[in-house]
């Protein structure tokens, strides 16, 4: 993990909606289990353009798509490293307050373009682990 602990700490501790880039609805998919945890906490925004809906909850095709009605507080990543730039260009887009690359994600690239956007960034982090943390 590249981020100092009193950033992510921050991030879970003033967040209340966190959009999902990449949740499966096929539960032994690593995003499923991430998100099902953080539901317990947070409302979740799933993103998958494959998606109508994920547990009851509707889902967008992308970032842009969301509501602008809808704040997003963070967005997590459950994408190739790839594609990570192109999401985060969509974050800082729709105004989310930070971006988070889970764990095995890592993209150089993502994370300048979140710094350059001064939105505290996580990458290459569980984010359901480090919530867990600091319970």
């Amino acid at each position: 993990m590249t981020t100092a602990p009193n950033t992510y700490t921050a991030m879970l501790a003033q967040a209340r909606t966190i959009a999902v880039v990449g949740l499966s609805d096929k539960p032994d998919r690593s995003s499923y289990g991430v998100t099902e945890y953080m539901k317990q906490h947070y409302e979740i925004i799933p993103v998958n353009p494959q998606l109508d809906s994920w547990q009851g909850i509707t889902a967008y095709p992308s970032l842009l798509t969301i509501p602008k009605e809808k704040r997003v507080d963070i967005v997590n990543i459950f994408r190739k490293a790839s594609d990570c730039p192109d999401v985060v260009k969509d974050a800082i887009a729709i105004g989310a307050k930070g971006i988070w690359l889970q764990q095995g994600i890592i993209s150089p690239e993502a994370e300048q373009l979140a710094q350059a956007a001064s939105i505290p960034f996580v990458m290459d982090a569980c984010i359901a682990v480090l919530h867990r943390q600091m319970k």
